[in-house]
């Protein structure tokens, strides 16, 4: 069966991969992203003009583009970085135009739904948040724990992270956000990197609340890589545990693997023991270590929305 109404979480390339395997099978997609990245050209218009990082946003839009000539030119302009010997440098266009249409409209929401009329996109893209976060999380290396500051910190924090939060706790949410889940059919979370752009989304209240009451109609996608730099030294399911510690009650319907972990010490019995069913796949895009193939994912979404909706 297939979904009106589907609902991915993430932020950055991960969600970018998940949207573009949904896209041929959903009717009415949205996005909700992560707005906590510090780095780079979003970071920067973060500091300077005290707004939300665009660049998570953008990525989202982009992958939203509609499939002609013209979306793809819009796309691509979106995409566009400057290298520049001057304060340009390493700005991409489609930050600086999301900026700038929330300076002018007042309204994040507006502003992204402007960019998505320019890029006539199929689905709409929302923020996790009304506001700029910050996360930070407490990493263990060699007996001592230490507090990481920032997306990009934790993101490459050398060390297992024992506890994420974020900064302001309570941020504004949405009313959009929340609808996002409890009006869709089916919600999906990953891949991406896990404490910076998945369990984001369990912190904050309103979110976490909306996301557990529709465990039995979510997809969990876990990654494909084996080692990345927030995670080393842990596996997938040291990944669904930290999940479970954030969240007891979220309780997904299908949990999406990568057939080069299925057999993981205790990871598929980790799924079944949260009440999940696994579903293994070869997702693993040819050429690359980490990177899901859009095809193969979007067919195990595809299967996953048979078990959810029937049919």
């Amino acid at each position: 069966m297939r979904p009106s109404r589907v609902t991915a979480f993430g932020g950055g390339h991960g969600l970018y991969s998940s949207l573009t395997a949904l896209r041929p099978h959903v009717g009415d997609l949205t996005a909700v992203v992560v707005v906590s990245d510090d780095g780079g050209s979003s970071g920067r218009l973060r500091d300077e003009l005290h707004v939300p990082p665009p660049g998570d946003l953008r990525m989202a839009l982009s992958a939203l583009c509609e499939e002609t000539e013209w979306g793809h030119l819009w796309r691509d302009i979106l995409q566009h970085r400057f290298s520049t010997e001057g304060a340009l440098d390493g700005h991409t266009v489609g930050n600086l135009l999301i900026a700038s249409l929330w300076n002018r409209t007042g309204d994040i929401i507006e502003g992204l739904d402007w960019v998505a009329r320019l890029l006539r996109a199929e689905g709409k893209v929302l923020p996790l948040a009304g506001e700029a976060l910050e996360i930070r999380a407490e990493v263990e290396s060699d007996g001592r724990i230490r507090t990481v500051v920032g997306q990009v910190a934790v993101a490459t924090a050398v060390g297992r992270i024992e506890r994420v939060w974020l900064d302001p706790p309570q941020p504004r949410v949405p009313t959009e956000t929340v609808s996002a889940v409890t009006d869709a059919d089916a919600v999906v979370l990953g891949p991406g990197s896990w404490y910076s752009s998945v369990l984001p989304h369990f912190l904050i209240e309103p979110v976490a609340d909306a996301l557990v009451q529709a465990g039995p109609k979510s997809i969990v996608t876990l990654n494909i890589a084996h080692e990345d730099d927030e995670t080393i030294g842990m596996g997938r399911a040291d990944d669904i545990a930290a999940l479970r510690t954030v969240v007891p009650g979220f309780v997904p319907a299908i949990v999406i693997v990568d057939e080069t972990h299925a057999d993981d010490d205790g990871l598929l019995e980790s799924i079944e023991g949260w009440g999940s069913a696994p579903l293994v796949r070869d997702l693993r895009l040819s050429g690359t270590v980490d990177r899901h193939d859009p095809q193969a994912l979007g067919a195990a979404y595809r299967d996953s929305f048979h078990r959810i909706l029937g049919g």
